[in-house]
């Protein structure tokens, strides 16, 4: 999962990881369940329970199906710290992405080849909401999207994108342009936001503008990751398998 974009810390056990995470803020944390005498599970124990640690997710990298009891103990644990567990290299990956906020262009070739080839991330049957006040970019999305078996929604304003999505609570994902008249972008976010049972809703924008800081208000505004036009549709599609997948 390294990159020039990522900084990875190493610990060698639970104890040293708390000592770590006491003097730095982490984005995520991976945890090899292995550890032994259910450190490992304690470790994330401890992250849901100290809230001075940021309560940073975790992915627990399992090679192996974990045991029936480590999955109840597991799900019970994700109701305080968010937990994922990868149970393959290019899980590792995409669990990690998500989190770390990567988009895909940072990512090596050999990372976004993972991602690409990757079987178990599926397009087909789900649900995308399109907002775009330009419906040129809706039918080029549409099209191409359609062609994935996805179930294509869309919305021509921001107002507009937030009662469809309340009408359709069963959207997977959502692409939102920025540059909207009326309620741009950053504003519909921040209200799709403010809906609890959309607080975790993968949105993807889309601009035409890529100067610096964009991506970084994009995200502050409640985007899950950026993407510019004219839309590679080849990096979107496995932009959009990261941010559907969920283990």
């Amino acid at each position: 999962i390294g990159g020039g974009d990522v900084r990875i810390d190493m610990a060698s056990g639970g104890r040293e990881a708390l000592e770590s995470m006491h003097k730095t803020h982490y984005d995520c944390v991976v945890v090899d369940p292995a550890l032994p005498e259910g450190e490992a599970l304690e470790l994330v124990e401890k992250i849901g329970n100290e809230p001075e640690l940021g309560q940073p997710p975790v992915v627990l990298e399992a090679a192996h199906e974990l045991p029936p009891a480590d999955k109840l103990r597991v799900e019970s644990l994700s109701e305080r710290v968010p937990v994922r567990v990868a149970a393959s290299p290019a899980q590792l990956l995409a669990e990690t992405a998500l989190f770390l906020h990567r988009p895909y262009g940072s990512m090596a070739e050999s990372q976004q080849r993972s991602l690409d080839d990757k079987s178990d991330v599926l397009l087909a049957g789900r649900k995308v909401l399109i907002v775009d006040d330009d419906v040129r970019n809706i039918f080029a999305l549409s099209s191409a999207l359609v062609r994935e078996d996805m179930k294509v929604l869309y919305a021509e304003n921001g107002r507009d994108g937030i009662e469809v999505l309340q009408s359709n609570p069963s959207v997977d994902i959502v692409l939102m342009d920025i540059m909207m008249p009326e309620m741009d972008g950053y504003d519909t976010m921040r209200a799709i936001r403010a809906i609890p049972q959309f607080a975790s809703l993968p949105i993807i924008t889309l601009t035409a503008k890529a100067m610096k800081g964009d991506r970084d208000k994009c995200i502050a505004a409640g985007a899950s990751d950026y993407i510019t036009k004219p839309v590679d549709m080849t990096k979107l599609l496995s932009m959009m398998r990261v941010w559907l997948h969920r283990g």
